[in-house]
């Protein structure tokens, strides 16, 4: 599989601060990659390092094979979308779309005809004459992506792009974004702190974390096998058991994980490989589709426990807050983790 994009012991500091700290990582053609991590983990430098908007302290970056490391922006053949769509508000959509293209000094006939493609391409074919601002924010997100588009990259970085947009539409376009991107091949480069933005889209996720790459991986097995408690934690949500507690339930010491979904509710009579502990029910959350319970263990311990809503599981039937429960899940649920 050819590489889109490679970056080879990439660092970039800020006087004594290391926004990356020597990360290596390759984008295949044609992948829809993202890059996941908290506000601050170096995600974005490291999309404006790849755009060129600046430049590594250390390392290299290739694009499809050539080194662009000291190449300016206007070279690389990739384009950015921003989440503040930066569109000219004076300007029709169609002369925003047009714009890149004006500067490069295509014929106005060829630029109007690629213009008018690319509003076909994100469905709206007849906002073309529009202003920005007489648009809602899914469409003017649309009409970035599109100008974006028209340039007829090889990579399309997204910085955080969907951030502004309230739920509803925010899932609805990861919908339309992955379809539009499967019908072109184009290699989507994708940044966001949203955990379930990168696992439903991606096909494969980088997780940042101070200026590092904790794990590349797909999504399913970034969920179902993290290779470090930050992986873990920050994808999805996990019960991280370390220490003496760690010991006593598994007999080894290293530090495991286990998934909600995957701890049940049982009786003292449930066989004997589930793992099973008391505690004492001090919350739970309605969600619609699952019920989310935290249990309270040993006095300083909490477990997470969800439940799916089914017709089954009546209000008399739940756990009430308060209520001594016993929890329990199996071995084989549990993944082990390096020390941190």
């Amino acid at each position: 599989m050819k590489a889109a994009v490679e970056l080879n012991n990439i660092s970039r500091h800020y006087g004594e601060v290391r926004a990356l700290d020597r990360i290596s990582m390759v984008v295949n053609d044609g992948e829809f990659f993202s890059m996941l991590g908290p506000s601050g983990s170096g995600k974005t430098t490291c999309l404006r390092l790849i755009a060129g908007f600046e430049k590594p302290t250390d390392g290299t970056i290739l694009i499809h094979s050539k080194d662009t490391t000291n190449v300016p922006p206007y070279e690389r053949d990739v384009n950015t979308v921003f989440q503040d769509y930066a569109l000219f508000p004076h300007m029709s959509n169609l002369e925003n779309i047009e714009y890149g293209l004006k500067m490069k000094g295509v014929a106005k006939a060829e630029r109007r005809q690629r213009a008018e493609e690319a509003l076909t391409m994100v469905a709206l074919p007849d906002f073309g004459s529009r202003r920005p601002s007489h648009l809602s924010g899914g469409q003017r997100q649309r009409i970035a992506l599109a100008r974006a588009l028209v340039n007829r990259p090889r990579v399309l970085l997204l910085d955080e792009p969907l951030g502004a947009l309230d739920l509803k539409l925010r899932e609805q376009m990861q919908v339309e974004l992955k379809t539009l991107q499967r019908k072109l091949g184009i290699t989507f480069i994708y940044v966001t702190h949203d955990q379930g933005e990168a696992l439903s889209m991606s096909d494969r996720v980088a997780v940042f974390n101070q200026g590092k790459i904790e794990q590349i991986d797909t999504p399913q097995n970034l969920y179902r096998k993290p290779s470090t408690i930050f992986v873990a934690n920050f994808v999805g949500t996990a019960n991280i058991l370390q220490g003496q507690i760690a010991q006593e339930l598994s007999g080894q010491s290293h530090p495991f994980s286990v998934r909600p979904e995957h701890i049940k509710f049982v009786d003292s009579n449930t066989a004997v490989d589930i793992i099973k502990l008391s505690g004492i029910l001090i919350d739970m959350q309605y969600y619609g589709t699952h019920n989310r319970y935290e249990v309270e263990v040993a006095g300083d311990h909490r477990f997470t426990v969800e439940m799916a809503c089914t017709e089954g599981n009546s209000k008399e039937n739940l756990p009430q807050i308060g209520q001594t429960v016993i929890i329990g899940w199996s071995a084989a649920s549990m993944v082990y983790l390096p020390e941190s």
